[in-house]
């Protein structure tokens, strides 16, 4: 929710809180409170009880609990059974009552209560653009990679994805509210991998590993020491990679939109003809000045987007990179695959993900949490890959973020 406040600069972002009973459940400060009384809860259990609130319109599976709450971690019937009566109490419920929260046998349980939603006076304030400096580097195999950096204090890192402009991202209203939030808080490294934006187009080599060596460059040639890695859709596997080459220099790990399997490696049949359809697609009419064929990916990144973002979506396509590199980085991404990888990633890991995804299926985000052991998966409510201002989880992606990466 966007609102004005009397004398602010910027539009705010209005948390929620969720409000049943005589219970207010606020997920950003982790509270959760009975009239006055702070109730204390283990984080776990918090965990459960924000997941069944949220998904109080369906009855929720043992199996969506083990894969929200704990990764996907292996998880006895014990230790669930003991959370959800955690749970129970917390909101003043037991086993016999269920007035709260509901056991369908066989099937799950379900939060049953009224819910309203309250908001919250704290805004998170979107930062007019800090300036950002551009510099470019270059990778062992020859290729001039462009990197920018902005804003100040502790080093983030985020990781190219499908596709970036360091310049043109920097203004749109796709990407620019992200990356001023987090410019706001961090010296925010960022670039546009090769085959795209201002690194070199007329290349050799355009592959996954090619990708990483991309994002060893632009790390060698900032100096930064250690640092946390943020990867969004594409970029998760790149940030994945690096993590498991050079553990020494990751201190956190955040994957938003990601996946571990590219679209010819999942085992559907379904995603390899969809797959080859988007390639012939960008083969004839990527390079049109009529947008009909990107509308296509753009409704499927952002079919929440207002016209004004849809332009700009479009218009990105298009002078980001060629038709040939659009379908040669295509090839790649949808070749990929690191899910031998995911075991031996040793830092703390934040999993991010839309339910309604329409282009990188909720369960692909699942599967990544799921095989990174120990890390945290937040399921967030939407259908954009790309998370917009207005979208509800916008709010929560930046409080996750943010309490994420509080203590380093």
């Amino acid at each position: 929710m966007i609102y004005w406040r009397a004398g602010a600069r910027q539009p705010q972002v209005a948390f929620v809180q969720f409000v049943f009973e005589n219970h207010v459940l606020d997920a950003d400060k982790r509270e959760l409170r009975r009239g006055s009384q702070l109730i204390a809860l283990e984080p776990q259990v918090f965990d459960l009880l924000l997941y069944l609130i949220q998904n109080r319109d369906r009855v929720v599976s043992k199996d969506d609990l083990i894969a929200s709450v704990w990764g996907g971690r292996i998880v006895s019937d014990s230790t669930l059974a003991s959370r959800i009566n955690a749970a129970r109490k917390a909101v003043g419920d037991n086993g016999d009552d269920q007035k709260a929260i509901r056991t369908i046998a066989r099937k799950g349980v379900r939060f049953i209560c009224a819910v309203s939603h309250q908001p919250d006076a704290r805004p998170i304030s979107v930062p007019s653009a800090p300036p950002q400096d551009i510099h470019f580097c270059t990778t062992s195999d020859g290729v001039r990679i462009a990197y920018a950096l902005a804003g100040h204090g502790p080093p983030l890192v985020k990781t190219a994805n499908w596709l970036n402009h360091l310049e043109y991202d920097w203004q749109s209203p796709i990407w620019s509210h992200l990356l001023h939030v987090l410019a706001a808080e961090h010296r925010l490294i960022r670039y546009d991998a090769r085959g795209n934006g201002l690194s070199d187009w007329e290349l050799d080599d355009i592959s996954f590993d090619a990708f990483v060596r991309d994002l060893e460059s632009v790390i060698d040639a900032t100096g930064v020491e250690r640092f946390p890695l943020f990867g969004i859709s594409q970029g998760c596997a790149v940030a994945i990679a690096y993590a498991v080459r050079h553990p020494e220099r990751v201190s956190r790990l955040i994957l938003y939109g990601g996946f571990a399997r590219g679209r010819q490696r999942r085992g559907s049949q379904e995603e390899i003809e969809q797959s080859e359809a988007f390639l012939t697609l960008m083969r004839q009419g990527w390079g049109q000045e009529n947008p009909a064929f990107r509308q296509l990916f753009t409704s499927l990144f952002l079919p929440g987007g207002t016209p004004e973002q849809m332009q700009w979506h479009n218009d990105l396509q298009r002078v980001t990179t060629s038709p040939t590199n659009a379908v040669r980085i295509r090839q790649a991404v949808d070749e990929l695959d690191v899910t031998h990888l995911l075991p031996e990633v040793k830092v703390p890991t934040l999993v991010l993900h839309c339910r309604d995804d329409a282009v990188q299926p909720f369960e692909e985000g699942r599967r990544l949490a799921a095989g990174i052991k120990g890390s945290r998966f937040v399921p967030l409510e939407g259908r954009n890959h790309l998370i917009l201002e207005s979208d509800p989880s916008w709010a929560r992606l930046v409080g996750e973020i943010r309490n994420f990466l509080r203590d380093l």
